[in-house]
């Protein structure tokens, strides 16, 4: 007999009506709709400091002097001699600072920090609502510096009471020079982060700051960006199991205005050629997470990229079609060539030179993100565009439209031209809304596109989702695996949020940190779960006896919401079911055309209330636990009252 593994996740609210016996028939013997091999997968953008303050491991804000302003408040740009918003004077008699637009060490890095002093007095940024230091840990940085004397560069609290890390050196030109520099923690320090970075200038006199950086050195690597991620969120996204990555967003690869999209040639090679760019969430990105850093990122997690490309198309509503478009083409199938072409190819041979000679694997290409926003009636012509110059150069390729097929016919001159191998649909609901859609793709033409929900979300919690949000992605999660033969790919958003007031402008997101420690929302445990636990067919399935339950003002919703995979190459079955009853419910559990039997492993995520959530605080509140139950081909489960239940034998 073949080793089976059965997966149940089930999510409990009050059930209106309770029947004697609720049964679950599958179905293995009659398995035949398969189940793509790039189902689940991780979206991101740079929004609620995903990248900055967030998985890219820079501690220092802004380091490019692009945040004007003058001490926390305030988001009011300003020009030559502007106040820096994070870089200030630890003592403001000492002397003044100010950010200079000309001037600094290249072209792509022009603005840079102005440093007049009348005695010793320290520069210090706060990090991204402070700076995490731990025991026994080697920081690395560099700074581009002018001026003459001696500087000491550090970690300290807060109020500059208490120096924990630093390093002393000389500078001694009136020319731009790049200074290194590493320093460690004791063993004995308690982490914390009610920190600063500081840079004390030890005589009186004129000085320049520009890129200064620093990161923590890690034990652990990733790809070729050593010490690029922070450890700790990649963790959580490798326990996802993500077989891809769509990037890089989002309305961060559309941007405001044409000067703010994601232009991938400007975020490659080294740090100081990058000239950063505004996110639309409405602070700066500097591109230390650029086009190589995305795909390491993916490679990293077992992953391949969906990548997505800029299609002439910015939020601000302008637009270019036709001849315009041209140039946008042209850098598409270069940034194609970047990931996929051989070291014999001028953008290979760039990829190669950027440290990552080996090609990357890609199958998907995305044209834009979410244009069915545009109003204008230019996608058609623009995707058009796209889709025939990569086909012409990458035939193998499937091309992902961001509107479906009606709505490009009916835009188009020519509608037999139109082609889409792809749609990409994004989906922001409640809980509820989330049980009513659970049938969607059911009803979808299995001869008509595939479907990319490239974003989705249950929208409930703050600043992650609470475990009624986990119920409601369980329902649409058991709703688009299901239908896995048609639903090519997945991946909810937003991914990341940084949770100190201020690091979010989207709510309702899947992983959550500070600048110290980071945790898992409900939603991303339900993820996993159903992540780790899928096969490479559909199991039909029976239902009888279920109950429903209430719902707003509207009809009663079914109790339980429910799918099969199996995985035909190793006998493994895997049953997920959502219950959202307030009480826990018993459910019969019957299956077909394969033999069960012996002990099997339970997980089980539950709350006791709905709006229990994970936070800072408290980051196991809601967390899996593991059990046993005895099953066979006939038998029967308690499933508890809000819980999702993975049931491995």
């Amino acid at each position: 007999m073949k080793r089976l593994i059965l997966t149940i996740a089930v999510a409990c609210i009050g059930a209106l009506q309770v029947d004697a016996q609720t049964k679950l028939t599958l179905q293995a013997d009659k398995a035949e709709r398969e189940v793509s091999p790039t189902f689940y997968g991780l979206m991101t953008e740079e929004i609620n400091f995903s990248y900055e303050g967030g998985l890219y491991s820079q501690l220092l804000r802004d380091p490019t002097m692009q945040e004007l302003g003058g001490g926390q408040g305030g988001q009011r740009r300003g020009g030559q001699g502007s106040r820096p918003r994070y870089w200030t004077l630890s003592d403001s008699t000492a002397g003044n600072v100010r950010v200079v637009g000309t001037g600094g060490i290249n072209f792509n890095l022009k603005k840079y920090l102005s440093i007049e002093l009348n005695r010793q007095a320290s520069i210090v940024n706060p990090g991204f609502w402070g700076i995490a230091v731990r025991p026994s840990t080697t920081y690395q940085g560099d700074a581009w510096l002018k001026g003459n004397g001696r500087v000491t560069v550090g970690l300290q609290s807060a109020d500059g009471s208490v120096t924990y890390t630093s390093q002393d050196f000389n500078i001694n030109s009136n020319d731009w020079k790049n200074y290194k520099f590493t320093f460690d923690t004791a063993s004995d320090m308690q982490p914390n982060i009610n920190t600063r970075f500081f840079i004390t200038f030890h005589d009186a006199g004129s000085y320049a700051l520009s890129y200064p950086t620093l990161f923590p050195k890690s034990a652990k690597t990733y790809s070729v960006k050593s010490d690029w991620f922070r450890t700790d969120i990649m963790d959580l996204l490798r326990a996802m199991k993500p077989t891809f990555l769509r990037f890089p967003g989002g309305n961060y690869l559309e941007g405001n205005r044409f000067s703010e999209r994601f232009d991938w040639k400007r975020t490659i090679g080294p740090l100081t050629s990058r000239p950063g760019h505004r996110s639309p969430w409405g602070y700066w990105s500097t591109d230390g997470m650029g086009l190589l850093e995305f795909l390491c990122w993916a490679e990293e997690c077992g992953a391949e990229p969906i990548l997505g490309v800029f299609a002439g198309y910015v939020l601000g509503g302008d637009y270019v079609e036709g001849e315009a478009l041209e140039p946008f083409i042209k850098d598409a199938l270069d940034e194609i060539e970047y990931v996929t072409g051989g070291t014999d190819t001028k953008w290979g041979a760039r990829r190669a030179q950027d440290g990552h000679p080996a090609p990357f694997k890609l199958t998907y290409v995305e044209i834009g993100n979410e244009d069915f926003f545009d109003r204008s009636g230019s996608y058609s012509h623009r995707f058009m565009q796209f889709y025939d110059a990569i086909k012409a150069r990458y035939p193998h390729l499937q091309i992902i439209s961001t509107q479906d097929e009606r709505a490009l016919r009916g835009n188009a001159e020519n509608p037999q031209a139109v082609k889409v191998d792809v749609i990409d649909e994004h989906y922001y609901r409640n809980a509820e809304a989330m049980f009513r859609a659970a049938n969607q793709y059911d009803s979808y033409d299995r001869n008509g596109p595939k479907i990319f929900c490239g974003e989705w979300a249950t929208r409930e919690g703050d600043p992650t989702t609470n475990m009624n949000a986990a119920l409601g992605d369980a329902a649409w999660m058991t709703c688009m695996e299901r239908n896995s033969d048609i639903v090519v790919a997945h991946c909810y958003a937003p991914l990341f949020v940084n949770v100190n007031e201020g690091g979010m402008q989207w709510k309702s997101d899947l992983i959550g940190y500070n600048a110290l420690t980071s945790f898992g929302s409900p939603s991303y445990h339900a993820q996993c779960m159903f992540a780790q636990n899928l096969g490479n067919k559909v199991v039909p399935m029976q239902a009888t006896g279920v109950p429903t339950v209430a719902m707003g003002r509207g009809e009663p919703v079914p109790q339980l919401y429910y799918n099969t995979t199996i995985d035909t190459a190793t006998g493994r079955l895997y049953l997920k079911v959502v219950n959202i009853g307030a009480s826990a419910q018993e459910v019969n559990i019957v299956v077909e055309g394969v033999k069960v039997k012996g002990k099997a492993t339970v997980t089980t995520l539950k709350s006791a209330r709905p709006e229990d959530t994970n936070s800072i605080d408290n980051p196991r509140n809601i967390v899996p636990a593991t059990g046993s139950v005895k099953a066979s081909n006939n038998f029967k489960m308690q499933l508890p009252a809000y819980s999702i239940t993975v049931v491995a034998m």
